[in-house]
């Protein structure tokens, strides 16, 4: 299946949001939705949108938004559902026609992907996306010749659309027009000498119609300095690279694919049949035991492992492993040849015999089939046999062939479909190297803790707070808030209804005002939050907490407006927003002096303003509060490399590591090769 394109919908600024128990407010509803897809809190986005569409059903927006949260939950179906739903209510809605196009893209039916391109095109007959990605349905149905037509009119509209050449590209391969093919790619490193796919693709041109190793080792060494994170490319390299016999390169690309991947499966294969090679058969068997415990019926794996259990002397589980191949490919004789010398060793020598007989049997009416079986595993001419080959030699050769040969790993030029609108974002976490400083502490009344990290740290405001029962939920500090599911989230509309008739009955005291802020910031509803915070310090000006929630809600708001809108009055917007959230946590100081983490906090805010030093003095003050600060250490580190002061850095780095934060390591490796 083709990688998903990640949806996120950007956000226009937040309006304050009052749940209101009558009556379902559906614009604000909608936003508040909005914001939990711009957080990838899509199982609360759909309950927002489950809202508005029950409130107002004839609306086709909040079926198209819900589309994108099921399109991130990988449910093509549901999102190609809804999105039909938005397009019976509003056949105007170009992004719908889209958004469906995709799901069924995703889901192999480009037929109707390729319809509704079409019927978007009607609305934006020339927009660029939408006529790249009917391209590419065009192409995935093998109309190699529409799909051509579609490539050669996107670049009459843009000439300059390096991705476009790089499709035709593509479909004059599956043409075997290579010449051709190849004049695409050269066009579209002159338009971009960094066009990644560009360099993957003739690097496949010079492995599979040139055979030329050494060419495409050097456009794969291109490839891998603009994608250093990308694992199919160090096992690619890795293959390139024992066929030019530069056996230590290959095993360190295994090596750091697997860091990078440590369940790759090609990866660990590969490194095992190297290891094999140089007779290190214990870590070998290691590879291959990782390997059949994320596939247990790869028949590769097994037949290797056979063959290590019987250099070890494991005979009783070189038997069991090597039936279980014998099973798959009954037409194999070396699986018998193997079998029997192991019964052998056993002293079972009528089930020795026996397998002997049958492998003798298959391999006397095979050689012209060995050789084209041989031929297709290695994708190559097959070997030329000496007159006075044995079966069972000739037998063992295309075996060894088709279960010992390295494999590599297809579709790194990734072709994914562009959306055309500019509203429509990456999801985060799938960068492929995440060397951001560690977040923020949060309260949260939830958090992910670590077998190395407990992810909770202590306030002494929280903990007497905690100590009252005066919340409906225990509240914890953390930066490492999971994503709430639906049953939560319920459960937090039901706190709010909660306060709001405590409130409408009661005296407000400062901790109901807290109370249901926190619930609000825990749905994602920063601005009834941010009333609620201003209502506590109304009541308690020298309450610490309070501040500590504002500040939350505040940056709960600013990271939802930091990425719209550009110019002079947008930085101005965004600045005002730092030092209001900077000067609530020096009140929290101001009121609680001793509070490591409103320290760590304040440096982070510092840090968004590229205010290094005082932030590092603000992780310098956090560190002496709390000397295994691991999270203070890794950002002072960051901005320590950042400054150009490497050792400095690497010993912060080194305690953050020590101290359980596991990037650390990456980061030091990173900037030691």
């Amino acid at each position: 299946m083709r990688s998903l394109l990640r949806y996120i919908f950007s956000l226009v600024s937040l309006l304050p949001v009052v749940l209101a128990s009558a009556q379902v407010n559906t614009d604000q509803v909608l936003r508040i939705g909005q914001n939990a897809l711009y957080f990838e809190d899509y199982m609360l986005s759909i309950q927002y949108f489950n809202q508005a569409i029950q409130a107002k059903p004839y609306l086709a927006q909040p079926y198209f938004l819900r589309a994108i949260a099921k399109l991130n939950l990988e449910d093509f179906r549901g999102a190609e559902e809804d999105a039909s739903k938005a397009i019976e209510l509003n056949p105007f809605l170009t992004d719908a026609w889209e958004v469906r196009g995709v799901a069924r893209h995703n889901t192999g039916r480009h037929r109707l992907a390729v319809e509704d391109y079409t019927e978007a095109l009607k609305l934006l007959p020339r927009n660029r996306q939408l006529l790249f990605n009917k391209a590419l349905a065009l192409n995935d149905l093998k109309e190699y010749g529409e799909a051509a037509e579609a490539f050669d009119e996107i670049l009459r509209y843009y000439p300059r659309f390096e991705n476009a050449y790089l499709g035709r590209a593509r479909t004059r391969l599956a043409l075997a027009d290579t010449a051709k093919a190849l004049e695409d790619i050269d066009k579209a490193l002159e338009i971009n000498k960094n066009a990644l796919n560009a360099y993957i693709m003739r690097a496949d041109i010079a492995i599979n119609s040139e055979g030329d190793y050494e060419k495409a080792l050097a456009d794969i060494d291109y490839a891998i300095r603009l994608q250093p994170r990308a694992a199919g490319l160090y096992i690619n390299r890795a293959f390139l690279r024992y066929k030019t016999a530069s056996y230590k390169g290959a095993m360190a690309d295994y090596d750091y694919a697997l860091t990078l991947e440590p369940y790759n499966m090609a990866a660990l294969f590969n490194r095992g049949l190297l290891l094999m090679e140089v007779n290190a058969n214990d870590l070998a068997l290691e590879d291959f035991n990782r390997v059949l415990e994320l596939e247990p019926d790869d028949m590769r794996a097994l037949y290797n492992r056979a063959v290590i259990h019987a250099n070890k002397g494991n005979v009783k589980a070189a038997i069991a492993d090597i039936t279980l191949v014998a099973e798959a490919y009954p037409e194999l004789p070396s699986t018998y040849f193997m079998r029997a010398g192991l019964y052998k060793q056993l002293g079972q020598l009528s089930k020795a015999e026996s397998d002997y007989k049958h492998a003798e049997k298959l391999a006397k009416a095979m050689p012209t089939a060995a050789q084209q079986a041989a031929a297709e595993a290695s994708s190559g001419p097959a070997p030329e046999m000496a007159d006075d080959t044995t079966p069972e030699e000739m037998s063992d050769d295309m075996t060894r062939r088709r279960f010992a040969s390295l494999v590599t790993v297809d579709d790194n030029a990734d072709f994914r479909e562009e959306y055309n609108n500019s509203a429509i974002r990456g999801r985060v976490q799938d960068r492929n190297l995440n060397i951001e400083i560690e977040p923020v502490m949060l309260l949260s009344f939830y958090t992910s803790p670590t077998e190395l990290r407990r992810n909770t740290y202590y306030i002494r405001e929280v903990d007497d707070l905690n100590a009252t029962r005066s919340l409906r939920f225990v509240l914890m500090v953390t930066n490492a808030v999971p994503t709430i599911d639906e049953a939560t989230a319920a459960r937090h509309f039901q706190s709010v209804e909660y306060y709001n008739s405590y409130l409408a009955s009661h005296t407000p005291r400062p901790v109901d005002y807290i109370g249901r802020a926190l619930d609000f910031i825990t749905v994602r509803d920063y601005g009834n939050a941010l009333k609620d915070a201003d209502r506590a310090i109304d009541i308690a000006p020298d309450l610490a907490l309070a501040y500590l929630v504002r500040a939350q809600a505040r940056y709960g708001r600013y990271l939802l407006g930091r990425d719209e809108g550009e110019g002079v009055a947008r930085q101005a917007l965004v600045r005002k927003d730092l030092d209001d959230i900077a000067a609530d946590y020096k009140k929290v100081l101001e009121l609680s002096p001793r509070t490591p983490v409103a320290y760590f906090n304040l440096g982070n805010i510092y840090f968004e303003m590229e205010d290094y030093d005082n932030a590092t003095e603000a992780y310098n003050r956090a560190i002496d509060l709390k000397p295994d600060f691991g999270e203070a250490y890794y950002n002072r580190g960051y901005i320590a490399l950042r400054n150009g002061h490497r050792s400095a850095g690497v010993a912060d780095l080194s305690k953050a590591g020590e101290l359980g934060i596991v990037p650390a390591y990456n980061l030091i490796k990173r900037i030691s090769q």
